[in-house]
């Protein structure tokens, strides 16, 4: 099994840049199995294809616009994600569509994909996160931890330095 964990976002916008934050977070809180791979794909979805293609899951971590409280994680799998691509929830949605929709045509779209969303509070420049998002990233990386488990692949969390 091969699992990709993509991080989207452009952390000089502060709460855009949050998918980058949590892979990162996760990278450094956790050691991952060796099936996991997790790529900080920043705002260039393209460049991401050879990595993500044929993936048995592809996990992503991403802003998404849900009108919803700032901070709130959203999860969409694939029974979903084609009503999420009709709407403009993401600020990288067209990035991520055309990426997901060019490795189907190829046919190396991964077997599964599922989307941890967060609803942003600002773009504002700043390279954080505002505080609203910075307090729930632990809960974002939970959220991913937990998909990873969800699959039989669970990381095992680093001892406190």
């Amino acid at each position: 099994m091969r699992i990709v964990v993509l991080g989207v976002g452009n952390i000089l916008l502060s709460d855009e840049g949050i998918g980058v934050h949590a892979v990162n977070a996760l990278s450094a809180a956790y050691d991952l199995p060796p099936e996991v791979e997790v790529i900080d794909g920043g705002t260039s979805g393209m460049d991401c294809l050879d990595q993500i293609a044929e993936a048995d899951l592809l996990l992503i971590a991403d802003a998404m616009r849900s009108g919803v409280e700032p901070g709130t994680i959203t999860r969409l799998d694939d029974s979903q994600l084609q009503a999420f691509f009709k709407t403009k929830i993401s600020p990288h949605q067209v990035g991520l569509s055309d990426v997901l929709a060019t490795l189907n045509l190829h046919g190396l779209a991964p077997k599964r994909t599922v989307l941890i969303g967060t609803q942003p509070q600002s773009f504002a420049l700043g390279m954080e996160p505002t505080p609203a998002l910075a307090a729930r990233l632990p809960a974002i990386v939970e959220a991913l931890v937990a998909e990873l488990a969800a699959a039989g692949r669970p990381p095992a969390r680093r001892a406190a330095a």
